[in-house]
């Protein structure tokens, strides 16, 4: 079984992985419409767009994902027990301490964001604070820190970014190449109506399978090594039986963001497990307590 450093060496390689497909789609876009528009400028502005995007993913995701989530900063004087245990869990698991944010929201839930382990964050919802025992949040805070110790927060926070981009691509691709089509009192060139209907179909797409390309078993390593960080398996399985019977969804959630926290926001269960950007609570805590039962390491609870 690949051992953490290569863990963390493969999901900084699928951050950048990331990057390039959203790059080489913007450039795309931008090439189709420079031929349905008649405006070789578009292919110019298309690189500029994704290569500022790209960079700006980078350095600004984790504001941007606090943002979206409305989650607000809190300080050592007004939250100090939040504070010393993830300071406590920062110092075991060797990474500088995070900053911590709070959603205003009842909901169980929790989520780390960040680009590097010196700028990290990792944020509560109010509701996951008041409700679960102190061994039951430090587990929680202790799975928050594995993502950023894993370092797949990163690619979790840039989906979130990159996917939010190729959408609002698409919305503006079908919006100007309507009113192209529009001005075509012959109903349009069948070529352009082809790239057209192509790129229509291929930005939504495109936008899901970044989100999905968060892979589920970045949960199970995060519960693996979050259990080892805490020293304690227990807590936080049972902080995610708690936290997956409370059918509360998050009042302020995104479809962009979901993937980023511990536990599905929305509460759904429309949708079979193949589409779920998390994997069951069950087979997470039997993952959990089968590692500790037959004294497993991080890497090989990944299995499960």
């Amino acid at each position: 079984m690949a051992s953490l450093n290569t863990l963390q060496r493969q999901n900084i390689s699928k951050t950048w992985f990331l990057l390039g497909i959203f790059f080489g789609f913007i450039l795309l876009v931008g090439y189709a419409l420079s031929i349905v528009l008649n405006a070789p400028g578009i292919m110019f502005a298309a690189g500029v767009f994704s290569m500022f995007s790209s960079v700006g993913s980078y350095w600004f995701s984790d504001k941007i994902a606090l943002s979206m989530t409305r989650a607000k900063p809190v300080t050592r004087a007004t939250h100090s027990e939040i504070y010393a245990m993830v300071d406590a869990l920062a110092i075991t698991a060797g990474i500088p301490t995070p900053k911590v944010y709070i959603i205003d929201d009842p909901a169980l839930n929790a989520f780390a964001t960040g680009r590097n382990p010196k700028n990290s964050v990792v944020a509560f919802t109010q509701g996951i604070v008041d409700t679960l025992e102190p061994k039951e949040l430090r587990g929680v805070a202790a799975h928050e820190l594995a993502h950023i110790v894993n370092r797949d927060m990163l690619i979790g926070t840039i989906a979130v970014i990159l996917a939010s981009a190729v959408a609002m691509v698409g919305r503006m691709m079908h919006m100007g190449v309507g009113s192209s089509m529009q001005g075509d009192n012959r109903g349009g060139n069948p070529v352009k109506i082809f790239i057209v209907i192509g790129l229509l179909v291929i930005a939504p797409l495109l936008a899901s399978l970044l989100r999905f390309a968060v892979s589920r078993k970045r949960e199970f390593l995060a519960d693996a090594t979050g259990a080892k960080i805490a020293g304690d398996t227990e807590g936080l399985a049972r902080a995610l039986e708690r936290i997956g019977g409370d059918g509360r969804a998050l009042r302020h959630k995104s479809e962009m963001t979901a993937h980023l926290f511990i536990s599905n926001p929305f509460k759904s269960t429309k949708f079979s497990k193949f589409f779920m950007t998390h994997p069951p609570m069950e087979e997470r805590i039997m993952a959990l307590r089968g590692a500790a039962e037959h004294g497993m390491g991080s890497g090989q609870a990944m299995r499960h």
